[in-house]
């Protein structure tokens, strides 16, 4: 089996979390600057053997997408061309920074490790990761 890989898409940084081969465990990998994500997904595709790509969907309670969707789409399209065959899914990620928050907490992570946004957002990433592996079930 391949890798599934998500991403938490932010305005400063993206969280990056990846399963195993056997899509058994999703764990955190890293955070890319966003300005950077397009060069590391490049380079992480070309050497990994990756079947799926999850991208977080920012909504609103309302529904509504969040303005950060402008940069979502276009990096998708670029993916998109460069890896035809690699399929692209979205899942919704909805409270996934208090989520990761709280797992913290009750992780036993220290206040002054809470506040790296970076490990927030690998987190984020983690979280939409096993969701839409629930979600695949």
């Amino acid at each position: 089996m391949s890798k599934i890989v998500a991403i938490d898409f932010g305005g400063k940084r993206c969280g990056i979390a990846e399963t195993d081969s056997l899509q058994i465990i999703a764990s955190g990998l890293t955070t890319v600057e966003t300005k950077n994500l397009q060069d590391f997904m490049i380079e992480y595709l070309q050497k990994e053997d990756v079947e799926c790509m999850v991208v977080g969907e920012p909504r609103r309670l309302n529904d509504e997408m969040s303005a950060i969707e402008k940069s979502i789409e276009p990096f998708i399209n670029f993916i998109k061309k460069r890896f035809p065959k690699l399929k692209i899914e979205r899942e919704d990620e909805r409270f996934t920074s208090k989520m990761a928050m709280e797992s913290m907490i009750a992780g036993g992570v220290k206040k002054m490790k809470r506040r790296d946004k970076a490990l927030v957002d690998k987190v984020s990433a983690t979280l939409i990761l096993q969701s839409y592996m629930e979600r695949m079930g």
